[in-house]
């Protein structure tokens, strides 16, 4: 078969097999996972081996440091991937949960009840590691998955995935469960994002690029979100303490993540004390300010910011800065300039936290909080398959509960319709 017969077939495969996930009981798929955490430690040897070629690969083409150092995998790398199997296997399974049930005046009972949805797709670059994450969230929320990683991760993502379907394999749970697709042309991925008979979802997992290629081109509803343009704003009654340890954390723990401060924000009755402090605390962490002509009156050694800075997602130690007028100015700057990914007020005002908490529009709004709290296992989720800045289905990030949806379920005693 050529790439196009290949990619249907797949795709037709897992459709078949998502009926018989949706029947596996909690326990199997606890047991699953946990075999296949196992499975990965045995094989520890197999994957390292073909980690390499992977690696001499991407030495050849020119791949960064950071890039190599991505889709390394060792001994504590394999572990880890296998631990969080085992944590993905420890959370609550939520298909079959009933969130609400309500009487109708005709003594009908109706109800909600997660299911899963089907099959999804996740495209992604680099880690290997996702391979794995990726697949194990998907099953235990009873779905099949089909997975498509990048070509420089190829015999790495093959490797693994061969070890997950042979606990598939063993437990009578169909190979199509878990696909991955097994070669790297990019028609690949086009003809699967045209298998909307097969395919019920798209999550892509990469940069920015990537994630608009897929949008651009799948026929299939996409969960996405392109850059984190995050924003923390210094109210006028902010503890300067918190002010100060809260934006050096959300701007240098991890400044090349989409949850990392991009833009801060501070109330002009706190611009006088509070911009110099900052600003050499930031300095001294080696942060470059980009700074409006007030920010820069408080803070000389700032740059001067562009129109260009307040969209800027830069994923290194660059900070764009603004001195608002007030809690209005500061929510009609998040809403025109944001991502939707992740906004924080410092301030010691209930009334003005729960209007940031209302009137931004960001999928994650938080109170005297680090912006690095946007993630799936700080927030509870126990894992995340993604972030999403669209609303359907789901908005931030994404854990088991938003890998299924719900249908409808009443029960009666004989009542028809008049």
């Amino acid at each position: 078969m050529n790439i196009v017969e290949q990619v249907k077939q797949i795709a037709a495969d897992a459709r078949q097999a998502a009926l018989a996930m949706a029947r596996l009981s909690s326990g199997t798929k606890n047991t699953m996972l946990l075999k296949m955490a196992a499975a990965l430690e045995v094989g520890t040897p197999q994957l390292i081996a073909e980690n390499q070629k992977d690696l001499v690969a991407g030495r050849g083409k020119g791949l960064s440091p950071a890039m190599l150092d991505r889709l390394m995998l060792d001994q504590k790398r394999i572990a880890s991937i296998a631990n969080a199997l085992r944590e993905v296997a420890a959370l609550p399974d939520p298909v079959g949960e009933v969130t609400r049930m309500w009487k109708r005046p005709n003594d009908l009972m109706v109800g909600k009840m997660r299911i899963p949805l089907g099959v999804i797709g996740i495209i992604y670059e680099s880690r290997p590691n996702v391979t794995a994450d990726a697949a194990a969230l998907c099953l235990k929320a009873g779905n099949a998955v089909i997975l498509r990683g990048g070509s420089e991760a190829i015999h790495s993502n093959l490797a693994i995935a061969a070890i997950l379907q042979g606990v598939l394999k063993e437990l009578g749970v169909p190979r199509a469960a878990l696909s991955l697709i097994p070669f790297t042309e990019r028609e690949g991925v086009l003809e699967m994002l045209k298998q909307e008979e097969f395919i019920d979802l798209i999550i892509p997992r990469g940069g920015e690029s990537l994630i608009r290629f897929v949008v651009e081109n799948s026929r299939i509803p996409v969960i996405k979100h392109y850059k984190g343009v995050c924003h923390v704003f210094v109210d006028q009654s902010a503890d300067f303490d918190k002010a100060e340890q809260i934006i050096v954390n959300s701007k240098t723990q991890r400044p090349g993540v989409c949850n990392a401060l991009e833009t801060l924000l501070i109330h002009r009755d706190a611009a006088p004390l509070f911009v110099p402090r900052i600003a050499a605390a930031l300095t001294a962490l080696g942060v470059e300010l980009r700074g409006d002509e007030e920010f820069r009156s408080y803070a000389p050694n700032a740059k001067p910011a562009s129109e260009e800075d307040w969209q800027a997602e830069y994923l290194e130690l660059i900070l764009a800065c603004r001195i608002v007028d007030d809690i209005d100015a500061a929510i009609d700057h998040i809403n025109r300039y944001c991502s939707l990914h992740t906004e924080s007020i410092i301030t010691s005002d209930y009334g003005r936290a729960q209007r940031f908490i209302r009137e931004v529009n960001s999928s994650c709004v938080m109170v005297n909080a680090s912006t690095r709290f946007a993630d799936g296992g700080e927030l509870g989720l126990g894992a995340e398959i993604g972030i999403s800045t669209t609303k359907l289905h789901s908005f931030g990030p994404m854990g088991l509960e938003d890998l299924t949806t719900t249908k409808f379920i009443v029960y009666g005693d004989g009542q028809v319709r008049g």
